[in-house]
């Protein structure tokens, strides 16, 4: 039995007012994934077949190179805000919910980060390649 009125129960536990962000990013990233993931699914389909050095030409091309940053970043945002949501709904000891969210949101930003740079890196040889 408590002795604490509803209000006093209640107090804390409603809205943080980062819940509409959260979901519309959420659908945002979403939305932009079919686009990406299909023009992906198409690159790969193309290039299938191709030789290294036209897959290194093809990554150097300043719009692939463009797009599959924006499909990096918009997949890995899109994991980190759906994970998320998973370990706070499903976790309930706060502790280990906090320690989740921080570690899943190191490895995954180390990850997307470790993978821009991949693209960027293979992009650059590909240029430096070409002006030789």
């Amino acid at each position: 039995m408590s002795l604490r009125t509803p209000l006093a129960r209640a107090r804390g536990l409603g809205s943080a007012k980062e819940g509409v962000q959260h979901w519309w990013m959420q659908r945002v990233t979403a939305v932009a994934l079919v686009p990406l993931s299909l023009w992906f699914v198409a690159s790969l389909i193309a290039v299938a077949g191709a030789d290294y050095p036209t897959v290194v030409a093809w990554v150097g091309s300043p719009l692939n190179t463009a797009l599959l940053v924006i499909l990096l970043v918009s997949v890995f945002y899109h994991a980190i805000l759906g994970l998320q949501v998973v370990i706070e709904d499903y976790i309930h000891r706060e502790w280990l919910k906090h320690a989740l969210l921080l570690s899943m949101n190191f490895a995954l930003i180390l990850l997307g980060v470790v993978a821009v740079i991949s693209v960027l890196r293979i992009a650059f040889v590909a240029v430096l390649s070409a002006g030789v």
